[in-house]
């Protein structure tokens, strides 16, 4: 198994309770990185909190509770996760879901929460963290997109307009930090396993499916090239490559871990 030294790094990563979030976590943690994480639910973080020590007993783990469309709330993960090892060197955003509607049954306050979500999901980590990364001797941001915004689909179309503008400002800070020294990437995620597709699998029409059977079958109705959905650690090794050293003169770029799922050159 591929390996990597990370006993002196420190990571960052909002939405670490569950998919690819805890994935990202647990491999980091795999790589000897010290690792804090975030989610707004405080029992679903103490559960993955509890399930990485257990998988890592002697983990430099820290966990806080925070809802990244508060900045404050933000601003003390920071302040916590400063407390706890002493700087950042990679800033992993990752917090967002996805919304199924139309143009037509969209409201404006749907779209306004896809926006702040979206957005400011990149931007309060990213300001609460910066003077952190600003000492870093190698640092990274890496945010956590989808192959939305770069391939609309029209019954997710606040969704496929948010993560576009998200892409966009990935661009724009890359261009901003890259003075500074902090890289700033993405992946663009298509169809991954998750809590989501677990609860549209258990409401499945024919109860005789498998589970392999069932996303097999939804891989081909979507075009999914390599005819599975992806898994969390598939998207998390990428993060990782963009996240440290492995990636050192790529910013501003994006990986494609969709499956060939893109059908855009």
């Amino acid at each position: 198994m591929f390996s990597i030294d990370l006993s002196r790094h420190v990571v960052a990563i909002t939405g670490g309770s569950s998919g690819i979030g805890l994935a990202t976590a647990r491999l980091f943690l795999q790589s000897g990185a010290a690792v804090a994480i975030c989610a707004r639910d405080p029992d679903r973080l103490n559960a993955a909190a509890q399930e990485l020590r257990e998988q890592f007993p002697v983990a430099r783990l820290h966990a806080y509770c925070a809802d990244v469309t508060d900045a404050q709330q933000v601003r003390d993960f920071a302040a916590s996760t400063q407390e706890a090892f002493g700087g950042l060197d990679t800033l992993v955003n990752n917090a967002g879901q996805g919304r199924v509607s139309t143009f037509a049954d969209t409201s404006d306050a749907a779209w306004r929460e896809e926006f702040e979500l979206k957005l400011f999901s990149l931007i309060h980590p990213t300001r609460a963290f910066m003077p952190m990364l600003e000492r870093s001797q190698a640092p990274a941001i890496v945010c956590v997109g989808s192959l939305l915004a770069l391939q609309p689909e029209p019954h997710m179309v606040a969704t496929s307009t948010a993560r576009a503008g998200a892409q966009s400002l990935m661009h724009s800070m890359a261009v901003e930090f890259a003075p500074k020294g902090i890289r700033v990437n993405a992946i663009l995620i298509g169809l991954v396993e998750s809590g989501q597709w677990r609860r549209r699998f258990a409401a499945r029409d024919d109860k005789a499916l498998s589970w392999e059977q069932w996303t097999q079958a939804l891989a081909q109705r979507k075009g999914i090239r390599l005819g599975r959905l992806g898994r969390p650690e598939e998207a998390a090794q990428a993060i990782l490559f963009l996240g440290t050293a492995l990636s050192s003169y790529t910013t501003g770029a994006a990986i494609d871990v969709s499956g060939g799922l893109a059908r855009h050159l």
